[in-house]
């Protein structure tokens, strides 16, 4: 499918339309994808996208040449063509959706060139499939969606945890009112990772204490910085992403506004002090606080609790609560209790069988498929309905106005704390269409 014949389907993408074939990887014509950015995050894409029948990967942009190189290994583990090669330069991305006959590219670059690099793709008549965050200011948010609409080209930020199979499991039980009217959500970002944002410069995870693209590889090169230059939830959008599908944000439900808290930032310097006394990188201010707790309500009357945790000693959790009249989930301690099903009054079940009990169809279709990919294998099910969303030119269940949504957080948590935890409305993307737009998200099991 060539640009031109694309952009004139441009108003169907908008509208949406059914899938047009029952088998996922039914195409007469591959989907042209190109990736700017091949760093870790752009080979696991790229890896699903060679798994598939329905995609040629045609082009590749980094402006490394180390990751490029590993990508090729990748293309050639898997007997696949080589692409089409673009570096030389923090431009050279507009080289290749120039010159391309791409139907859409896949962006996994630093957080600081996704806004530019979508907004140049969707001008040029190409789907976006970009990794998170969206952008740096409230700003930056609201041109996405400016450049989406006038462009009528989608935006789909790939949030892999809404497709979290306990996540989709809890949406199937929601959905069925299980938990009664919905009260309140928790979740958040709550990783330790001192070991991403600094290294030795030969491993991309810990074995030293270096950060910076002098020093460093990988996230560190760039991540760290934000770290040191700015306080605020710097990583929303695992934690609100599923609790924005919930408590169906966007389509008859919206954020109406949210207040920030930020605790002392101790534990970066702390970590490279206890390790590597006299470093100084130990010395550094770091602004970004070691927790960082964002509260927002809804139109509906929900209130939500959103966690930043990555710079002190932890095991993985996202925190995830959800709580209506009926019960409570919460994921940190695997529990589950529905008043009246409980096994035992005021005390929890274990959620694996409530969880196995209402697997979401979609996991219970197409595991199978998602086997070996990333995280446990969501990583299939986001990529998938991008791909779908590509193919059938509709919009991708996790659209613009979502997208830039779970992002601004970001922003706003950062100016609610300068300006002393000031309560702050939150913007409507959508200009009203929440209060009758209908969710596409996980509808059935067709994959999308």
């Amino acid at each position: 499918m060539d640009r031109r014949s694309f952009l004139k389907t441009g108003s169907i993408a908008a509208a949406g339309i059914g899938l047009a074939s029952n088998n996922l990887f039914a195409q007469d014509k591959k989907i042209r994808l190109g990736f700017i950015g091949v760093g870790l995050r752009g080979r696991n894409h790229v890896n699903l996208a060679l798994r598939r029948d329905d995609v040629e990967v045609v082009a590749i942009c980094d402006t490394q040449e180390e990751p490029l190189a590993s990508c090729r290994k990748q293309f050639q583990k898997a007997d696949k063509a080589l692409p089409k090669e673009y570096t030389g330069g923090l431009d050279a991305y507009k080289k290749m959706i120039d010159k391309e006959k791409l139907d859409a590219v896949i962006i996994a670059t630093p957080w600081q060139f996704h806004k530019q690099q979508s907004i140049d793709a969707m001008k040029a008549g190409l789907y976006v499939g970009c990794e998170v965050i969206a952008g740096a200011t409230v700003e930056d948010h609201w041109e996405i969606v400016k450049t989406s609409e006038k462009t009528k080209m989608p935006y789909m930020t790939l949030e892999n945890v809404i497709y979290r199979r306990d996540v989709m499991a809890i949406l199937h039980m929601i959905r069925q009112k299980l938990f009664g009217e919905l009260v309140h959500f928790e979740g958040g970002y709550q990783h330790d990772l001192r070991e991403v944002l600094f290294n030795d410069g030969k491993q991309p995870y810990g074995g030293g204490y270096e950060y910076g693209p002098e020093k460093s590889m990988s996230e560190a090169q760039w991540r760290t910085q934000f770290n040191i230059d700015q306080d605020g939830d710097l990583y929303p959008t695992h934690g609100i992403g599923p609790i924005m599908k919930w408590a169906d944000i966007n389509h008859g439900n919206r954020f109406t506004n949210l207040v920030a808290f930020s605790s002392k930032a101790r534990g970066l310097a702390d970590y490279i002090e206890k390790n590597a006394p006299g470093h100084p990188n130990a010395k550094i201010n770091y602004k970004n606080g070691d927790v960082t707790t964002t509260l927002m309500n809804t139109s509906n009357g929900e209130t939500v609790l959103l966690s930043h945790d990555v710079h002190l000693p932890r095991p993985y959790s996202l925190g995830f609560r959800v709580q209506g009249t009926d019960g409570i989930w919460m994921d940190v301690n695997n529990g589950i209790y529905i008043e009246g099903q409980a096994a035992k009054g005021h005390a929890w079940d274990r959620a694996d069988e409530w969880l196995k009990k209402y697997d979401h169809p979609l996991w219970a279709k197409y595991a199978s498929d998602a086997a070996g990919a990333g995280h446990g294998g969501m990583d299939w099910y986001v990529f998938n309905a991008f791909i779908i969303a590509v193919r059938d030119k509709k919009q991708p269940p996790i659209d613009v106005y979502d997208s830039v949504t779970m992002s601004v957080i970001t922003p706003l948590s950062t100016q609610s704390l300068a300006e002393g935890n000031k309560s702050l409305e939150f913007p409507d993307f959508t200009e009203g269409k929440w209060k009758t737009r209908k969710s596409t998200f996980a509808l059935d099991d067709s994959g999308y």
